[in-house]
C-alpha cells in the first residue's frame, strides 16, 4: 500500500533492516548498561519504523520527487558507509565495544542516526501529512536527541571515548552539530 512512495520509503525500511539485521554479527560488549529504561528506549527507537509503518498516510509531496529520492539515496549511502565503518561494533543499548574513529565515525559520532534522519525527512517530504510528521518526528526524537545523548552519557566514562568526543565534535551532521 505504501510503496507508491517509492525510494524514500524503501530506503527507510532498508536502513531500519540494516540496523536490526546486523545485530546478529555484533561484537560482544566489554561493558553494557544495566538500566532497564535505556533498554526500553533502545527497543522503541530501533523498532520504531516497524511499529508505525502501517499507520503512515499517503500524504502529499511538498518537493519534487528527485529531491526526496536524492535525500533517501544519500541516507542509504550514509547508512552503508556507517555500517561498513562500524564493522561488528553495533548494539541496541549503550554498550562499550571497540572504539571506531575511522570512516564515517571520523566525521560524526552518530552517522547511523544521521542516515535514519535523512530517510525519514525524505519520506515526510514525499508524503507530507501531520500524522506522518508526528510519527516520524517521534522516531527522529528517539534516535537523535534521546538515544544518542544517553549513549554518550554512558560512554563518556571511558577515557578513550571522551577523547574521541573532543576530537570528533559533530554528533549528527559533519562540521555543524
Amino acid at each position: 500500500m505504501h510503496f507508491h512512495h517509492g525510494v524514500p520509503l524503501i530506503v527507510s525500511v532498508f536502513n531500519t533492516s540494516i540496523c536490526i539485521l546486523t545485530m546478529v554479527i555484533r561484537r560482544p560488549p566489554k561493558r553494557v548498561t544495566p538500566n532497564p529504561w535505556y533498554w526500553l528506549l533502545a527497543f522503541v527507537a530501533s523498532y520504531w519504523l516497524v511499529f508505525i509503518i502501517f499507520l503512515l498516510q499517503g500524504g502529499r509531496p511538498v518537493v519534487a520527487n528527485w529531491i526526496t529520492d536524492s535525500l533517501a539515496i544519500l541516507g542509504l549511502l550514509v547508512m552503508v558507509w556507517a555500517r561498513v565503518s562500524l564493522g561488528r561494533n553495533i548494539g541496541f543499548v549503550p554498550a562499550q565495544r571497540e572504539l571506531v574513529s575511522t570512516g564515517a565515525y571520523a566525521c560524526m559520532r552518530h552517522p547511523i542516526y544521521t542516515a535514519i534522519l535523512l530517510s525519514y525527512v525524505a519520506f515526510v517530504l514525499r508524503a507530507f501529512s501531520p500524522l506522518n510528521v508526528m510519527l516520524l518526528g517521534l522516531g527522529v526524537f528517539w534516535f537523535i536527541p534521546i538515544k544518542s545523548l544517553i549513549e554518550e552519557d554512558f560512554l563518556r566514562h571511558d577515557p578513550q571515548y571522551a577523547a574521541y568526543m573532543q576530537k570528533v565534535r559533530a554528533r549528527w551532521i559533519p562540521f555543524v552539530i
